[in-house]
């Protein structure tokens, strides 16, 4: 398949401190490719860059084969744009909305009508084109905004947290959209998500930790990488319960949310020894096959949750210091 994104060595600074560490990956046209990270990790940064929102520190990308660096209106008509936060005008209708953005990416007037009929009829939303928007539920809003960027017809759609803020029912339906898109156009994806459940819907994954891409890989590929099956314990004996088991058994033992995780190899048979050579109280024990969390967990000694810093707060930081000089 041809890489229809390319990226080098890509870095980003705020104010000598590095949200995004020298990465360099590339995407297949017509994959849906995600980024999957705590927040802070990088994400919304890198799609910044990719997007010529925010300027490159250094390294280069390429977008449909543009440079971001030297190409940058090319690149902006190669792409739509879902941003993490809401970003239509809430007085305007639907229509309203997509008109202006057409306007603002030359789609030409007698080819609009057709255009906006089609995004509309994809989305759902063809019966709400004369509705205001501040009148629409949050999964309305999303599943607009996702019409807006494709308007124009881009090479590459890029969806920053598209689910974020939604509940669990309204996220499932927006991913319908998002896979029918995928089947009926052969867009290109590239999303952003710190849900592991959503990071199974993509082609590929690029973990990312600390502005670094720690792995990549087919979800399946990724799991493999665990090395067996995840055994969690409860026991208010923990910290004697954690030590007995790495000495006797040589494997180390995480935390993750008050339970003991272990990677072992059949782990059916591996339970009942449990029991019968350890000394340590064990309140409760589960047994399951290797998750994109267990992954995380694997590569990077934590919960993907257990991060507080945002991309935002540094982007944020960032143009404060511009405004003041």
């Amino acid at each position: 398949m041809n890489n229809i994104i390319e990226v080098k060595n890509l870095t980003k600074k705020f104010n000598g401190l590095t949200a995004v560490d020298d990465i360099s990956f590339a995407v297949n046209k017509g994959e849906i490719f995600g980024f999957l990270g705590p927040n802070g990790a990088g994400k919304s940064t890198t799609i910044n860059m990719l997007s010529t929102i925010l300027p490159v520190t250094d390294g280069e990308a390429f977008i449909n084969e543009f440079s971001i660096l030297s190409q940058r209106n090319d690149v902006r008509k190669s792409i739509g744009l879902v941003f993490q936060d809401p970003s239509l005008d809430d007085r305007l209708t639907a229509e309203e909305n997509l008109r202006f953005h057409a306007k603002l990416y030359g789609v030409p007037k007698e080819e609009y009508k057709k255009r906006m009929e089609e995004v509309l009829y994809l989305v759902d939303l063809w019966d709400r084109k004369e509705g205001i928007i501040k009148t629409f539920s949050g999964g309305m809003k999303r599943r607009l905004e996702i019409a807006r960027g494709l308007i124009h017809y881009p090479a590459v759609l890029f969806l920053d947290e598209p689910t974020i803020g939604l509940d669990p029912q309204t996220r499932a339906h927006l991913w319908d959209y998002i896979l029918r898109l995928k089947r009926e156009k052969e867009m290109t994806i590239f999303m952003t998500t710190h849900y592991m459940n959503e990071a199974e819907y993509c082609d590929r994954i690029a973990i990312i930790d600390h502005g670094k891409i720690v792995a990549s890989g087919t979800p399946r590929e990724l799991k493999k990488q665990v090395g067996g099956d995840v055994i969690s314990m409860m026991s208010g004996q923990k910290m004697e319960l954690k030590k007995e088991f790495e000495e006797r058994y040589k494997k180390e033992v995480k935390e993750k949310d008050g339970s003991l995780r272990v990677e072992v190899e059949d782990g059916e048979k591996f339970l009942p020894r449990l029991f019968n050579e350890l000394t340590a109280k064990i309140d409760s024990i589960e047994l399951h096959k290797p998750t994109l969390d267990d992954v995380f967990l694997s590569l990077t000694g934590r919960a993907i949750r257990e991060e507080k810093a945002s991309d935002k707060e540094h982007m944020r930081q960032h143009m404060k210091m511009r405004r003041r000089t």
